[in-house]
């Protein structure tokens, strides 16, 4: 299957996330984990007792834009991935021995004219823990 540019330009982000992560102190467990029609989890992580699944957005910004990436998460998007969360936890209980789990976010925007990203990294954008 051949990946379009904007598959390829998420994949990027993606991997930056993950070395972001890494060199933060989580553990990355998995990539891309997929529930047929409900979605997909970017990254799913662990720092001490705690799994984050992490929502991983990337735009382009060369030509500004008033509209904040972080607005691309959309409640029905926040929604779907609750359940996802809540499915893979069902799912792999035993053996993650976890205390609780959360969902962050990791917004990447990158000038493709002057090559300059930043990333943000924000935590818990269910406003809520889970135990």
């Amino acid at each position: 299957m051949v990946k379009t540019k904007k598959r390829e330009f998420g994949d990027t982000g993606e991997l930056a996330a993950e070395k972001y992560l890494i060199s933060s102190g989580y553990k990355i467990l998995g990539r891309n984990y997929k529930i047929a029609n409900i979605g997909e989890i970017d990254i799913i992580g662990q720092k001490n007792d705690i799994l984050i699944f992490f929502e991983v957005k990337t735009r382009d910004v060369t030509h500004e834009t008033n509209f904040p990436i972080a607005f691309s998460i959309s409640f029905k998007k926040r929604k779907r991935l609750r359940r996802i969360c809540e499915i893979y936890v069902q799912e792999n209980e035993k053996e993650l021995r976890i205390k609780e789990w959360r969902v962050d976010a990791i917004l990447i925007s990158v000038n493709k004219e002057s090559n300059e990203s930043k990333l943000e990294h924000i935590e818990n954008i269910l406003w809520e823990r889970y135990y």
